[in-house]
């Protein structure tokens, strides 16, 4: 790979890093909130009729996870980060999560504890009997994390990308297996 050709496809892009970065800290994300999360170089080629595909450069990015912890200021900080670097920049994902999710999740378990519960008297009441002791209780991990938001390419600083909360499932699964005392 030509070196003075790939030298210039990373400065360019350290140097919308660095941009992005400063942007980032400046507006109150904490350092431990940036990860840098990949680097990528690839050739840059062009098709020329009577030639055919000619390298003209290689362009190099790098990506960096970034965790927001406030969301009321989120759309100024990603219009700020976007507009540090210009058309070097890319926001590629957002995704909504919850900091601690644990409260949520065991509110979620003993709910899902009292349905098996109330369906488990059903089932004996159906049967003439009465619940026992419990056999087994298994608690379904849960599915994967957030549903990513639809990616977007490209957006100006000035046009305030808006980041709405909504809502967020968070659902628990529980088998429990009683004894039926007649």
């Amino acid at each position: 790979m030509p070196r003075r050709i790939c030298d210039g496809a990373y400065a360019a892009a350290a140097e919308g890093l660095a941009a992005v970065g400063s942007a980032l800290r400046s507006h109150g994300v904490a350092p431990a909130d940036i990860r840098s999360a990949g680097l990528a170089v690839r050739a840059d080629l062009a098709w020329r009729d009577g030639e055919g595909q000619k390298l003209v450069g290689y362009v190099a990015s790098s990506s960096l996870t970034v965790r927001l912890r406030d969301i009321g200021s989120a759309s100024a900080i990603i219009s700020a980060a976007v507009g540090a670097a210009g058309d070097n920049v890319r926001l590629n994902n957002l995704q909504l999560v919850l900091s601690d999710d644990a409260a949520v999740r065991a509110e979620a378990r003993e709910a899902a504890w009292h349905d098996a519960l109330r369906i488990a008297m059903q089932y004996a009441a159906l049967a003439s009997a009465t619940l026992g002791r419990v056999l087994s209780v298994t608690d379904r991990p849960p599915q994967a994390g957030p549903v990513p938001l639809a990616g977007m390419q490209r957006t100006s600083a000035s046009e305030g990308v808006a980041v709405e909360p909504g809502t967020n499932r968070l659902e628990a699964t529980v088998t429990a297996t009683w004894a039926l005392e007649q």
